[in-house]
């Protein structure tokens, strides 16, 4: 009797409990709302010693903790600047020129503001637009009007290796001045500095966790002149991983890249050049990209002792390569706008740009938006 009685309780409950539990869902929802709808229910709760046992694998990973995209790789960061130059006229002293502040200061004195910035990367590499040597040495002729010599003794490396500059750029119109010996002994003086050096036979290479950057350093006085920087280019493209091209030519003192060096600069990137950073006008000039890479054409005056009066910007290109087993996986840059220098005249002393409406007009300018950079 008490058997017949709960078995009919039981039927009761099942009747009249059980659709009140169950979900309700239109006949007209979507399959995902279908889904969301029972999954409203609580699951029900196995007891422990019902579950089955677990099988043996590699524990679940979190989401967070899954190797990123760059996990496994490193960067190389590099700075580049326009032309330094270490030295004064026939490499003689005069009041307030650059051989007396060489005199009176320490070779820190020089680049003390830009230190910090050339510290923090792996290699900087600027234009050494003099000659180096301790010899009283005869300067070669020149038929142009007016023509100038720049010599400083071999010391003035020092200036250079105390401040975090790694290599440098001879190919230029002053190395030559005091002829082969002068070039030579500027070659041995650099090196035995400890400085690595590009020119117009030999490019730089620099290096990183197996990761190798050619730096081909020229010279680009004409349109035609370009073809032989290609051939070098297509040779360092088999010694390297990532080419910059490194040149020194154009017209002086002017804001505008000419025709013919707009068209040489391109048919560098066209034949593989990764970069093209261009020196020799003395004042900036803009940049533009180009096929997804970009040119420089002019980076001006850096530590120039080449005036007193210099146009007072200039720029420090920073480049940063991300690496990984082997194979570039991006590429940034960025550029630092510079005073020349921070006295009234000339002190030799280049310095970061802290106001911010004179930081952005450099910059406004090398990308095209204003006409002049100061």
């Amino acid at each position: 009797m008490k058997l017949k009685f709960l078995m009919g309780l039981l039927a009761a409950l099942y009747v009249t409990v059980l659709p009140a539990l169950a979900p309700a869902v239109p006949a007209a929802q979507e399959p995902s709302q279908v889904k969301a709808a029972v999954l409203r229910q609580p699951l029900p709760q196995v007891p422990l010693e019902e579950l089955p046992p677990e099988e043996p694998g590699e524990p679940e990973t979190p989401e967070e903790l899954l190797p990123s995209e760059e996990e496994g790789s490193f960067t190389i960061a590099l700075s580049f600047t326009g032309d330094m130059l270490l030295a004064s006229g026939h490499g003689q002293r005069a009041a307030g020129n650059f051989l007396d502040y060489a005199a009176k200061q320490e070779p820190e004195y020089f680049l003390q503001n830009v230190k910090p910035i050339f510290d923090e990367d792996d290699f900087t590499v600027v234009n050494l637009e003099n000659v180096l040597t301790d010899r009283a040495l005869t300067p070669r002729e020149k038929t142009t009007d007016p023509a100038f010599w720049f010599r400083s003794g071999t010391k003035n490396t020092a200036i250079l290796t105390s401040s975090g500059v790694e290599a440098v750029s001879l190919a230029n119109n002053h190395t030559g001045d005091y002829g082969t010996a002068g070039y030579k002994d500027t070659v041995k003086a650099v090196t035995d500095a400890g400085l690595q050096y590009g020119d117009n036979t030999n490019p730089l290479y620099l290096e990183k966790n197996g990761f190798r950057i050619a730096v081909i350093c020229n010279g680009l006085w004409n349109e035609g002149q370009a073809s032989s920087i290609v051939s070098r280019l297509r040779a360092a493209e088999a010694e390297s991983d990532f080419q910059i091209v490194f040149y020194h030519g154009g017209t002086e003192g002017v804001h505008t890249p000419e025709p013919w060096r707009v068209r040489a600069s391109r048919r560098l990137v066209d034949a593989g050049a990764d970069l093209v950073l261009g020196n020799h006008p003395h004042v900036l000039q803009p940049r533009e990209i180009y096929k997804d890479r970009e040119i420089l054409y002019s980076l001006g005056n850096f530590c120039y002792g080449g005036s007193r009066y210099p146009q007072n910007r200039t720029v420090i290109y920073r480049l940063t390569l991300t690496v990984r087993d082997g194979e570039l996986l991006s590429s940034s840059s960025e550029l630092i706008p510079c005073y020349v220098y921070t006295g009234k005249a000339n002190n030799y002393c280049p310095a970061p740009i802290t106001d911010e409406a004179q930081r952005q007009r450099v910059l406004d300018f090398m990308d095209g938006r204003a006409k002049s950079p100061l």
